[in-house]
């Protein structure tokens, strides 16, 4: 049987740029549907000017970090700074199911691509919106990226030292976050459409969505009045003890360990006095006999332990308190991830063969479904499908389109 993917007759026009708008189309795209990123070489997407190059070659088509994040985008040209090009958009728009931006409240429009306009040229369009706060709202047009949302949802408060200063979470997790998520508010809005026959404007807050992660945090307000802060890696709730990242043999290694009820306080017992060689008499201190008293001297506790897990290696600990009953793991870098067993059989990174010919590792489909199996492609050379669009989807003449191009309209 063919390869049948759900979104197989979808097509997708994705203005998103920099990681939150590419992850929404890179989605969809693993779900099947065809999805183009509209760009031009008079503004170039950030992520393109990104390090490392293939083969050290300095170019916007060339960012390892763009043919990741983009991966599952095709790519066509239009300099929207022309009216020529802003037509042909909208032209292209009305061969699409989907639209995605992620600019600021108002752009689009003044683009000329708002939803009333979009509407007249497709009625049942599906206009995906994902700008920071919203589209209205006293913060609509707060300008942030990535690592500026876990500031505005109150994430930053939540993290660093005990008693010490909030530390910035470094990541900015929450484009990719941001982008699965919409995506499959997207598919929501499909479903709606072929049920109804009306399309939608998708008005996707990015920060009310982060802000699922301070729920606890959230909570504790409401009901009790306090106001959280950093904590390093103990429990939120205070409900487990030990629970953090440990030090392990080695360069820079280490496990993480959470210990919630008392069963696995036993196994994490029973591990310690295995353990060759070892001093365990402190395993069995007084203060550390109830869940009650390990909270109360959770200090003292990761200390101890901390001595402990310095004797052994941190995959080799892993297993053998996973073995015990206990929640623990290696802390991964980024080289385990690409060599670890696991990852490899499920296809996380993929090696693949970019257009322009080089080798590149990129992520796999982290949508997987058991009657299909996703395409999975590199992020677009820009403009690599404009003579499949412009040409074939939208039918201009041959003359017509190399007169865009050198106008640069196409561009």
């Amino acid at each position: 049987m063919a390869n049948k993917l759900p979104l197989q007759k979808i097509r997708v026009a994705n203005f998103g740029w920099v990681w939150a708008g590419p992850v929404v189309g890179q989605t969809l795209g693993f779900l099947g549907a065809e999805v183009y990123k509209i760009e031009s070489r008079a503004r170039i997407d950030l992520t393109r000017n990104l390090p490392p190059f293939a083969e050290g070659v300095r170019d916007p088509n060339r960012s390892l970090s763009n043919h990741a994040c983009w991966a599952g985008n095709g790519s066509i040209t239009l300099n929207l700074k022309k009216d020529e090009a802003k037509q042909l958009a909208l032209d292209f728009i009305a061969k699409c199911d989907v639209v995605i931006e992620n600019f600021g409240p108002g752009v689009m429009k003044q683009l000329g691509f708002g939803y009333e306009e979009l509407c007249k040229v497709k009625p049942d369009i599906v206009m995906f919106s994902m700008p920071a706060a919203g589209l209205y709202g006293p913060l609509k047009d707060i300008r942030t990226y990535g690592l500026s949302l876990t500031s505005t949802t109150g994430l930053d408060s939540l993290t660093g030292y005990l008693d010490g200063a909030p530390i910035p979470v470094e990541n900015a997790y929450s484009d990719p976050y941001n982008g699965i998520l919409g995506a499959f508010a997207i598919v929501a809005a499909l479903h709606y459409r072929d049920r109804s026959g009306e399309g939608q404007h998708i008005d996707y807050s990015q920060q009310e969505a982060i802000m699922q992660m301070v729920g606890p945090a959230y909570m504790d307000y409401v009901l009790n009045g306090r106001v959280a802060g950093p904590i390093e890696n103990r429990h939120p709730r205070a409900m487990a003890s030990p629970h953090g990242v440990f030090p392990c043999a080695g360069d820079d290694r280490w496990i993480s360990i959470a210990v919630l009820t008392d069963e696995e306080w036993q196994g994490l017992q029973c591990a310690v006095k295995k353990a060759a060689g070892s001093d365990a008499s402190w395993i069995d201190a007084p203060e550390f006999a109830t869940h009650e008293a390990r909270l109360a001297h959770i200090a003292s506790l990761h200390e101890k332990l901390a001595m402990w897990t310095k004797q052994f290696g941190d995959t080799e600990l892993a297993a053998r308190l996973q073995a015990a009953g206990v929640a623990a793991a290696p802390v991964l870098n980024v080289a385990d991830l690409l060599n670890n067993p696991h990852y490899k059989a499920r296809k996380t990174f993929l090696e693949v063969t970019h257009p322009l010919g080089f080798e590149e590792t990129i992520y796999g489909a982290y949508v997987k479904m058991s009657e299909s199996e996703p395409a999975v492609r590199p992020g677009p050379s820009m403009g690599q499908d404009n003579e499949h669009v412009f040409k074939n989807l939208l039918g201009l003449p041959e003359a017509r389109y190399a007169k865009l191009v050198e106008e640069q309209i196409i561009y």
